[in-house]
């Protein structure tokens, strides 16, 4: 099997992860990395033993790089995506691959014309409680779905802003708690939902008012295209990251994902079902535990993209179409139909 050269624009905090990610793959070597600041590109080039480039244009010139990563603030995606794809290479980007769904329909095309894939990490499908709920709702365990209700409440403070100012910037991230942190369980109750009909929601920004653009708190009611409601809360403004707390309430019984668990609610038993938490107790990340199983499942898409399983664009976009539909029923206080 021929090694797959790979290379990542951006070495931010999430780039260890994927770099990590790498290492677990056979027959894929780090080739390079790109990072506008030098001094920190030198000496991660030095640590993992590969090239650095100070511009990314540069290194989608080296014929020798198969995959790109990127993993970069959210206003560079979509010109990152578009230049990796035109140089021939495998896209794997961080979400959200565009800051608005205006932008979807322009990557869209370029993948029809591309060598390449292109996927988009929305990682916490695979954690094994997300895997787990499909399981259930396949099996039709609780019967016709009702509702689906999620609250997200974690931390962010002044610093994690002021230290990255692209971020809560509607220029540069598109928005704020929407786009960034609450976008992945957006993206999984429209995913067990089958899609979204129609939106209602609000935005505010309070605790950060004074240091974001965007908003740090969220709410909003959803109809779901299998007849379900979704009940949506999520904010920044907590002391503490909380792990998800998800709800799916069916005819005959309830899911319920509560401190990393899922459990099965029905005829007055409780089941546990799975857990994303490691055998050896030493707990996850509050944001998931799929990511080296996502990029994983897209290095098997690129050996046979007919057979793999990975978030390419069109998927993606629907999570950015519901932001979108929040962020505008909000200004204008009035459902959003998303049906066309």
């Amino acid at each position: 099997m021929k090694t797959l050269n790979a290379a990542i624009i951006g070495c931010g905090a999430i780039h260890a992860t994927h770099v990590e990610a790498l290492k677990q793959l056979p027959n894929v070597s780090l080739r390079a990395i790109a990072e506008t600041d030098v001094n920190r590109g030198r000496q991660l080039a030095a640590l993992y033993g590969c090239h650095f480039y100070h511009n990314y244009h540069e290194m989608l010139l080296d014929d020798a790089i198969d995959v790109v990563h990127i993993c970069t603030p959210h206003d560079r995606h979509k010109p990152m995506i578009l230049a990796a794809l035109a140089a021939g290479k495998q896209v794997f980007c961080e979400k959200p691959a565009v800051m608005s769904a205006l932008d979807v329909a322009e990557i869209q095309t370029a993948t029809l014309d591309a060598s390449g894939i292109l996927g988009i990490c929305y990682q916490n499908r695979l954690n094994p409680t997300s895997i787990a709920i499909g399981q259930q709702l396949q099996a039709d365990t609780i019967g016709k779905m009702l509702a689906i209700k999620a609250v997200l409440t974690w931390s962010r403070t002044d610093s994690y802003y002021t230290d990255s100012p692209w971020r809560g910037q509607h220029a540069t991230e598109g928005g704020c708690l929407l786009i960034n942190q609450a976008i992945h369980t957006l993206d999984l109750m429209q995913w067990f939902g089958q899609g979204v009909v129609r939106v209602k929601g609000v935005v505010d920004s309070s605790w950060l008012a004074e240091v974001i653009e965007g908003e740090d708190s969220a709410m909003a009611t959803f109809a779901f295209r299998n007849g379900a409601r979704g009940l949506f809360y999520a904010s920044n403004c907590h002391t503490a990251n909380s792990p998800l707390q998800l709800e799916i309430h069916g005819e005959k019984g309830t899911l319920q994902l509560e401190g990393n668990e899922l459990w099965r609610v029905r005829d007055g038993t409780r089941q546990k079902l799975a857990s994303d938490v490691p055998p050896d107790g030493s707990g996850k990340s509050y944001w998931g535990v799929g990511h080296q199983q996502a990029i994983r499942q897209f290095y098997a898409a690129i050996e046979n993209p007919a057979a793999g399983r990975w978030c390419g664009i069109n998927e993606a976009a629907q999570s950015l179409q519901i932001v979108d539909a929040i962020y505008r029923s909000s200004q204008l206080r009035r459902w959003i139909n998303l049906e066309k």
